[in-house]
Order: C-alpha cells, then structure tokens, then sequence
C-alpha cells in the first residue's frame, strides 16, 4: 500500500500542465512531499524545452517507486500519448488518453496506490467533441464511482488564503440559479461539508456560515423571498442535524477579514459568490477540491491556458497547493 505519494493526471497536453507539473516538482523535491506524473515523459520533455526548464525525469512501474525517485526526478508512470501534441492547441484526438489518465488515477485511489490525485486543468471542447458525457472534472469523478457502486456526490470548493467556499449551484447561468436552489441542495452540501471539514480537514466542529441570494440576504422579503423560503428553513434543518449552520449572511459583507474568522467555511448560493472572493484574496494560489468522493481529489483553480502554454511563463502556485492541501488532507 502506497498512501504517501500523490497521483498528478497530465490534462490536456496543448496547454500548461506539463510545465506546471515540472516547476511543482522543482519546488516540491526537498520538502518530503511526493507525487507521480500519470502521462507521457517525452511530452514532458518536449514541453519541458519549450519553457526553457530542466526537465528530470524517470520512469516507474509503480507509484510506491515514487518516494526514492522523487528527491532527485520526477517520477512518470509512462502512458504514452495518441499523437504528438502542440502547445497551444487542443485535440479531440487526445480526449481518450486524457480522460483514462483520470479515470486510471481513480483506481490508484480506491487500490491504495496513491493517498489522493491531483488533476491538471482539462479543455472540455476537446473532449465533448469527442463525446465526453459530462459537465468537467467533479461529476465525471462521482460518476466514476457510482458505476463502481460507491456512494458519491460532487460537491466543488475553493480554497485560497485561508478561506473555504462552497457554491450551491455551480456551473449553470445566473437567471437559472433561483430555479435551481432547493432546501435539498442546500442540505445535502451542508451535509458534506460538515463531514469532510471534521474527517479531511480536522475541524472537529466546523462553523458553517450561509450566504444568502438576493441583496442585504432578501432585506425580510423586501428584495426576494428565496432566503425567507428556501435558505432559512434549510439552515433550520442542519441545526437539527447537529450541524452549527448560521445565516443566511449578506453576500457583501460575508468576506471582510472580520467575519471570515468567525466561519471555518461558507455555502455560497451561486458560483461567482463562491469564487470571486477566492480569487480575489489568492488569485495563483486558490485550490479546487471535490468533496463527496471516497477518496481526496483537488485540482490547480485555473484553466490549461493555451496562450500561453510551452512559453515558460505558467505559474505552478496553484499546482503546488493543491498538492500540498492533498498530501495535508490524506495525512487524516
């Protein structure tokens, strides 16, 4: 069983997850951390001379082969590439290989060979050209695992300086998200949340704070009544759970220095109000990490951006905490 070493899934090949796998593993080899590269080393390589980077690197059979490697090489679980591909550009001719990387990472998980994955950024266009069923990363996990008849959700969050956030609703338009929004939803995520902050994070009685929708929390009614019907009564519920949610909060005013310290995570009722103030506080450095899934999962906060891929100039911040917060988080 090999519960030290991180799984890193290689995205998509076009953009910058070669590069910021590399600079994650010059950062990362003297600290004890450890991490496998599940991809393609002369890709590694290739982009590797294109950023201008000292790309060490070196085969293994098996991740436990990772922690005598890592010091001085990256160490690749060799899974070769379709076709070549192009800084830049995206395929639907790489799909395949991107998502077994991901799904392969699973099973390292669920076997033990791995403490959790850490998955570089995908280009959905590649893959729903290719076919690909699913909104992004976090479903396809908990699909992964329905179809392996383990209990699993996909609840998204953000961490950045110190702040947690929770979107209820995530990737939908703004003019569905009332629509969306049901005590059920909300209950659920509070649900999960509260077990992964107490199992995953060590907050053994984690303050919930909830947001509400509409301006000054709905202002009693005056500005929408969603926080009066649906966020109220579903903060009632998980109090009877035992759970210590609190609000719903005013969005505008949840995130000053002042009342973040009186949560240890926040649901947000929409994406942007979960993300903005992540980004904001820790723009390089935010973590996206998928709760619900029987194993831990995080990913860098960003997209593969091909503009800039195979030029040197990615940044690995957000690479390296997110590995950092999966070594932390398997360390529970």
């Amino acid at each position: 069983m090999t519960r030290d070493v991180i799984v890193v899934t290689p995205g998509e090949p076009g953009g910058v997850g070669a590069e910021i796998t590399l600079k994650a593993w010059w950062a990362l080899r003297s600290t004890g951390l450890v991490f496998a590269y599940l991809g393609d080393e002369q890709h590694l390589q290739t982009m590797a001379a294109m950023a201008g980077l000292d790309c060490t690197t070196r085969r293994i059979s098996q991740s436990s082969a990772a922690n005598e490697v890592f010091p001085n090489a990256l160490p690749v679980i060799q899974r070769d590439l379709p076709c070549a591909a192009k800084a830049g550009q995206f395929s639907p001719d790489t799909a395949g290989w991107v998502t077994s990387a991901i799904e392969e990472a699973v099973e390292f998980c669920l076997q033990g060979k791995a403490a959790g994955m850490v998955t570089n950024p995908i280009q959905k266009e590649a893959l729903y050209a290719a076919g690909f069923k699913h909104q992004g990363h976090t479903d396809f996990l908990a699909a992964l695992c329905q179809q392996r008849g383990l209990p699993a959700t996909d609840v998204m969050m953000l961490v950045g300086a110190g702040l947690r956030t929770v979107p209820v609703t995530v990737h939908i338009a703004l003019k569905d998200v009332p629509s969306a929004l049901t005590q059920n939803a909300i209950i659920s995520q509070g649900e999960v949340v509260h077990e992964a902050m107490q199992q995953r994070f060590g907050v053994a009685k984690p303050r919930i704070a909830v947001t509400g929708l509409n301006p000054h929390a709905g202002e009693n009614g005056s500005m929408g009544r969603e926080e009066i019907e649906i966020i109220r009564p579903a903060i009632t519920a998980l109090q009877a759970r035992g759970i210590n949610a609190f609000g719903p909060l005013p969005a505008d005013t949840a995130f000053f220095p002042q009342a973040r310290a009186g949560y240890d995570v926040i649901l947000c009722m929409y994406h942007d109000q979960a993300l903005i103030p992540v980004k904001t506080l820790d723009f390089h450095g935010g973590v996206n990490v998928t709760l619900g899934l029987p194993f831990i999962r995080t990913s860098p906060d960003h997209g593969t951006a091909l503009n800039i891929a195979g030029t040197g100039k990615a940044q690995a911040e957000s690479l390296i905490a997110a590995i950092k917060l999966a070594s932390e988080m398997a360390s529970r």
